[in-house]
């Protein structure tokens, strides 16, 4: 087991050398030139290009490009659109958005710029919609998109992560069936299982009460912490940089805090113990403003912080590769290997910090308070 987690710390570390040899393409009709022969306004677009698209989701599951060629290698993914009906085909259809689409006299292409699916005429040309923007004072024009209910590049990494970490965890709990002895992936997983507990969820919720939330902080602590970690490599994508991902996991927490709150949660927010009237008049509307505040928090710090994580790797790799000085090349591959170092740390501290204030927002939930429900008088 140890030596598994030897490899995979070593091609975590080495994920950006893997991703400079899949250096960046030049774009669609400009394969003859080398980086040399391009322009600073060139370089620039490309580069922009290229984290943008390194950041973004896909409905395509992209492995190696050839730089000379423009040809990609990888796997299609399911595209489902709903527009007066269902359409289903494989995103290779698409060509990476090269190619419209019909299905059912309907057209449809890929935006390889925004990763989005358009609704077009049979030529590929854009349909849109004018409508009157109140606040402009005028008319403004809109393409037609479809519903896209896709299973785009995040949401099949996500579901392989669920799926891993569902057999990771199933194994273990086998393992204890043998002995308390852990063997296999827990003599991993268990001193982690401990810190969460004995430095998460005790210290903030309490021995009283933490045991009915640990199965959901120590799933949000490994599913960030996975997810986080694959991100870092070429295949993973930017599942936890993509703020659905963050709202989601936000929005499952809140739903838990207000579910499980106690009398004295309710009580603290809309009318506050030993506290004058006028006070508790004022302070309600900002307590109600800071139920929402606090998921929302969650939600922007996670998806913030590995989404700039990223966005600095890839602005640094692409560096590497349209530097014409070795000396240079060389210099920023250093400086990329040490910030994939730093980003090993920031993938479980992002982790941590998320399932912290979980547990934060839980024990202020389930606390109970003893009031002397005495008004102060002065």
């Amino acid at each position: 087991m140890y030596r598994l987690l030897v490899v995979l710390f070593v091609l975590a570390v080495m994920s950006p050398v893997m991703t400079f040899a899949n250096e960046p393409a030049h774009g669609h009709n400009d394969h003859s030139k080398s980086s040399q022969e391009l322009t600073e306004e060139e370089k620039r677009a490309i580069n922009t290009e290229y984290v943008k698209h390194h950041t973004q989701d896909s409905h395509d599951f992209g492995i190696f490009t050839n730089a000379s060629t423009g040809k990609h290698y990888g796997f299609a993914l399911p595209v489902i659109l709903w527009d007066e009906g269902i359409h289903f085909f494989m995103s290779s259809k698409f060509e990476h958005g090269h190619h419209v689409v019909e299905s059912k006299g309907k057209y449809f292409m890929l935006d390889a710029h925004d990763g989005k699916v358009y609704k077009t005429d049979a030529a590929g040309d854009k349909l849109t919609e004018t409508t009157f923007d109140e606040k402009k004072g005028e008319d403004v024009v809109h393409s037609l998109k479809p519903l896209d209910f896709s299973l785009t590049r995040n949401v099949f990494v996500t579901i392989i992560m669920c799926i891993f970490i569902f057999f990771l965890f199933r194994r273990t709990a086998k393992s204890y069936q043998k002995g308390l002895s852990p063997s296999g992936p827990a003599k991993f997983l268990e001193p982690i299982v401990v810190f969460v507990r004995d430095e998460i969820a005790i210290p903030n919720i309490g021995e009283k009460n933490y045991k009915k939330y640990m199965n959901y902080l120590l799933t949000v602590f490994f599913f960030i912490w996975f997810l986080n970690l694959i991100g870092m490599t070429p295949l993973g994508g930017n599942v936890t940089g993509n703020i659905a991902l963050t709202f989601a996991l936000a929005m499952i927490t809140f739903v838990i805090t207000h579910a499980t709150a106690k009398k004295d949660y309710w009580l603290h927010i809309f009318w506050m113990p030993g506290i004058p009237v006028p006070m508790k008049i004022l302070l309600a509307p900002i307590e109600i403003i800071g139920v929402f505040v606090k998921p929302f928090a969650l939600m922007i710090r996670l998806y913030a912080n590995m989404l700039a994580g990223h966005i600095v790797l890839g602005s640094l790799i692409a560096v590497v590769y349209y530097f014409s000085s070795y000396g240079a090349k060389g210099a920023f591959l250093g400086l990329t290997f040490f910030m994939n170092i730093i980003e090993l740390l920031v993938a479980a501290l992002q982790a941590y910090i998320f399932t912290m204030l979980t547990a934060l927002y839980f024990g202020s939930a389930s606390a109970e308070h003893e009031h002397s429900h005495e008004a102060i008088e002065h």
